[in-house]
C-alpha cells in the first residue's frame, strides 16, 4: 500500500468537484467572553481560522473528508443550512478527574450539508470542530479514504513537539505509526520540523505574549488517532494510519501491521467523527485547568451505576524489578513475593497491587497459562482477607484473543482490574480494540489502566472505569535512557502539553534519588532524576486516578516518613488550582479533597526561590516537605516542617536543582 496514494486522494477528490462549485460564503463563531473567534468559508472548499483578541492565530485552514465513492465531505458542497446557539451546562459531576464537577460553556455552530454536518464549538479557552455523518441508521456503511486536517499558523512560532521516538530519519512516514506513544518533547520553530518525521498530540505552540495554543483531539472512537506532520513552513497537517490488514506477532506482545488498507475507516451511518482541538490561553497555567477534551468526549450512560469504580494507590512490582532486601526469601515473580507487596499495602492503606508482566507465562500471551511459581487462588484470598484489590497486567496480543473470556473469568476470582499494555497503535482497529476493552470491562466491573497507547481522548469520561493512561515517557525511562536523558525539563513540559489531555500514569515516588552527574541507568536498582521531594511532589502535581508508588516496598520501609506522606495522598480531587508555573522551567499546583489541600511544586534543573500565595486554601496546619540544604549534593536529602500558613497565605518556598516541595494544608 502507497501511503502518499491515501494523503493525496483528498486534494485529488477535491479537484475533481471544482467544477460544481458552490458561491462562496463566511460564518463567524465567537467564544462566549468574545476572545476566540472562529471564521468559517465555504464555496470551492470549506476553511477555517482563528483569532484570539483580534490577532490572527491559525489562517485559512482547509478541512474535508474523503470516501472511496468518490464523494468529498468539505468540497464544493453547498451548505443546506445552520444552526447558532449558546449551552451553559453547570456543575456536571465529573466523576474519578482532577475536579468533581465540570461547568461547560459554549457557543456553537453547525454546517448542515447533504449526508453530513460540520460542527463547531467554542469556548472561552479554546475551538473545536469535528464531522458527523446525518445519515439514516440502515444506510450503506462509510469507507474513509482521508481526511484533510490543516493548521496553518500565522507565524513561526516556536512548538513543543514529541515525534515517534527512534529514528531521526525515517525512511517512511508509514513505518512511524507503531510506536509506544512515549518520548520527550523537543522545542524549536514551526518551520524547523523534520517533514520525514510526525508527531502525535498533544501540541503545544507558544503564540507570544503568553499565549499558548494547544491541538489535540477528542471524542475518538471508532476512527484512527491523528498524527501532525510539518509542512515545511508554519503550517502543519493531519495524517492518519491506515486500517491494517495482516496483523503479525512482533516479539512477545506486539501485533505489528504488515500490510495496509487504501482507506483509513470503515464506520456506520451516523458516526460521529473526533473532534480536533485548538485551545488557547492566555498563560501558561491556564493549560492546568483546561477541560476540552472532557467537556468534548461522548459522557457515561446516565442509567450505569459507577459507583464500584474506585481509584487509589497501587503498590507496583515491575519498575523496582521485584527487588526485596532483607527477606528470608529469593525475591521475584513469586508467592511470598507477592505476599509481602500486599502486606506492604495493606500496612499502609494503599488500595492495590499489581501483578505486572510475569504472573501469566510471557512466551505464549496467554492469560491462561499462569506462572508455575505464582499460585493466584492463595494469593488472591490473602489479598481479600488483607483488604487489598489486585490489578493485572495482560498484553494486547493476550486480551485481543478474548477479551470477554478473560475479563468473565478474573472478575469472578475477585480481580478489580487489568492493565493493558503494548498497544502501540491509534489505528482505527486498535481504537476500536480501547473502546471494546473499556466496555467489556465495565461489565464485569473491572477497572482498566491503558498502557503503550495514544493520549487520552475522552474514553475516561465516557466510560469512568477507564481510571489511567499512559502514552506518556513516565519514570521508567530511568530503566534505560542513558545519561544525556533530561527527565526534569521534561516533568516540568509534561503538566502543560501531555497532561492536558488527561490523566497520565507516570509512575513516581523512586527512593533512590541522585543528581545529574550521578544518574546512569539501571534496571533492577533504578533511580530518579532530582531531589526526594521532587518525587514527593509529583503525587499532587501528576494527574493520576490509578496512581503508582513505583518503588520497592523495602525501600519505601526505610523511608517510612516519606512513604507516609505518600500514602496519604488522595488520587482524585474535588478542586484543581494552578498556583504559577511555566512551561518547562517550573510548576506549582494545588489539589483539594475534603477540607485539606494537597500543593507540590517542581522546577528545572535551576535552583528556584519562589514565593507561592495559598491565600486561597484558608490556611491551618501545613506539613512540609523541602529540598534540604545539601540537596544539591545528595538528592535524598529533605527535611519535614510543619508550622501553620503565614496570615497572608504566601509562603517563601526554595527548591534545589532538579527540585520539589510538597505541603498538605489542614485546619487546626
Amino acid at each position: 500500500m502507497n501511503i502518499s496514494r491515501i494523503l493525496a486522494s483528498a486534494v485529488i477528490t477535491l479537484g475533481l468537484g471544482m467544477t460544481a462549485a458552490a458561491a462562496p460564503k463566511a460564518y463567524t463563531l465567537s467564544s462566549p467572553d468574545g476572545k476566540i473567534r472562529a471564521e468559517v468559508t465555504t464555496g470551492d472548499s470549506v476553511s477555517w481560522s482563528v483569532t484570539y483578541n483580534g490577532e490572527q492565530i491559525i489562517t485559512p485552514s482547509t478541512i474535508s473528508m474523503s470516501f472511496e465513492d468518490g464523494s468529498v465531505w468539505g468540497g464544493t458542497d453547498k451548505v443546506r443550512g445552520t444552526k447558532t446557539g449558546k449551552v451553559k451546562e453547570l456543575g456536571i459531576p465529573s466523576p474519578n478527574y482532577k475536579k468533581s464537577h465540570v461547568d461547560n460553556i459554549y457557543n456553537y455552530l453547525t454546517l448542515s450539508f447533504r449526508n453530513y454536518d460540520i460542527q463547531f464549538r467554542a469556548f472561552d479557552n479554546g475551538v473545536a470542530y469535528r464531522f458527523v455523518s446525518t445519515a439514516k441508521a440502515g444506510s450503506k456503511e462509510l469507507t474513509v479514504t482521508s481526511e484533510q486536517i490543516e493548521f496553518n499558523f500565522a507565524q513561526d512560532w516556536p512548538a513543543w513537539v514529541t515525534y515517534k521516538k527512534g529514528d531521526e530519519n525515517p525512511a517512511t512516514i508509514e513505518e512511524q505509526f507503531v510506536n509506544s506513544f512515549e518520548n520527550t518533547y523537543l522545542h524549536f520553530p514551526l518551520s524547523e520540523w523534520n517533514t520525514k518525521r510526525i508527531a502525535f498530540m498533544p501540541l503545544l505552540v507558544d503564540a507570544g505574549d503568553s499565549v499558548k495554543v494547544l491541538l489535540t483531539e477528542s471524542d475518538l472512537r471508532n476512527f484512527p488517532g491523528t498524527f501532525l506532520q510539518g509542512n515545511g513552513s508554519t503550517g502543519l497537517v493531519g495524517i492518519h494510519a491506515p486500517y491494517p490488514t495482516d496483523l503479525a506477532p512482533s516479539g512477545c506482545y506486539l501485533y505489528r501491521p504488515m500490510t495496509y488498507a487504501d482507506y483509513i475507516a470503515k464506520v456506520p451511518a451516523g458516526q460521529e467523527f473526533p473532534w480536533k482541538v485548538v485551545g488557547i490561553v492566555a498563560e501558561d497555567v491556564d493549560l492546568l485547568t483546561m477541560d476540552l477534551v472532557w467537556q468534548l468526549a461522548k459522557p457515561a450512560d446516565t442509567e450505569t451505576d459507577w459507583s464500584w469504580v474506585k481509584p487509589g494507590k497501587v503498590a507496583w512490582d515491575w519498575w523496582n524489578d521485584w527487588n526485596l532486601h532483607g527477606v528470608d526469601f529469593r525475591a521475584g515473580i513469586n508467592t511470598e513475593t507477592y505476599k509481602f507487596y500486599i502486606d506492604f499495602a495493606a500496612a499502609n492503606g494503599l488500595e492495590y497491587v499489581i501483578f505486572d508482566e510475569g504472573w501469566a507465562q510471557r512466551a505464549k500471551a496467554n492469560l491462561f497459562l499462569i506462572n508455575p511459581d505464582m499460585d493466584l487462588d492463595e494469593l488472591f484470598s490473602y489479598a481479600e482477607s488483607k483488604g487489598v484489590g489486585i490489578i493485572l497486567w495482560a498484553s494486547y496480543n493476550s486480551m485481543v484473543k478474548n477479551i470477554d473470556k478473560a475479563m468473565s473469568h478474573y472478575s469472578k476470582l475477585g480481580v478489580k482490574g487489568f492493565k493493558v499494555d503494548f498497544i502501540n497503535r491509534d489505528d482505527q482497529q486498535a481504537v476500536k480494540f480501547c473502546e471494546d476493552v473499556a466496555a467489556t470491562a465495565a461489565k464485569y466491573h473491572l477497572m482498566i489502566n491503558l498502557h503503550g497507547v495514544y493520549k487520552p481522548t475522552g474514553l475516561n469520561r465516557t466510560y469512568p472505569n477507564v481510571v489511567c493512561y499512559e502514552g506518556v515517557a513516565g519514570l521508567e525511562q530511568m530503566k534505560w535512557s542513558d545519561e544525556s536523558f533530561d527527565m526534569v525539563t521534561h516533568d516540568v513540559t509534561l503538566p502543560f502539553t501531555r497532561m492536558v489531555a488527561g490523566p497520565m500514569d507516570y509512575t513516581q515516588g523512586a527512593m533512590r534519588n541522585v543528581i545529574r552527574a550521578n544518574y546512569h541507568p539501571s534496571n533492577n536498582e533504578p533511580m530518579s532524576q532530582g531531589t526526594r521531594c521532587r518525587q514527593l511532589a509529583e503525587y499532587a502535581v501528576f494527574e493520576a486516578p490509578l496512581t503508582m508508588l513505583c518503588d520497592t516496598p523495602t525501600n519505601y520501609m526505610d523511608n517510612q516518613e516519606c512513604t507516609d506522606f505518600i500514602a496519604g495522598f488522595p488520587t482524585v480531587w474535588e478542586e484543581t488550582v494552578p498556583v504559577c508555573g511555566k512551561v518547562g522551567e517550573y510548576v506549582a499546583v494545588a489539589r483539594r479533597s475534603g477540607d485539606k489541600w494537597y500543593v507540590g511544586a517542581l522546577t528545572d534543573w535551576n535552583a528556584r526561590d519562589m514565593e507561592l500565595d495559598l491565600g486561597f486554601t484558608s490556611g491551618g496546619k501545613m506539613t512540609i516537605f523541602q529540598d534540604g540544604v545539601n540537596a544539591d549534593k545528595a538528592a535524598r536529602d529533605y527535611k519535614k516542617v510543619v508550622t501553620d500558613m503565614p496570615a497572608d497565605g504566601k509562603v517563601n518556598i526554595h527548591m534545589a536543582p532538579g527540585g520539589g516541595w510538597a505541603a498538605v494544608i489542614e485546619k487546626r
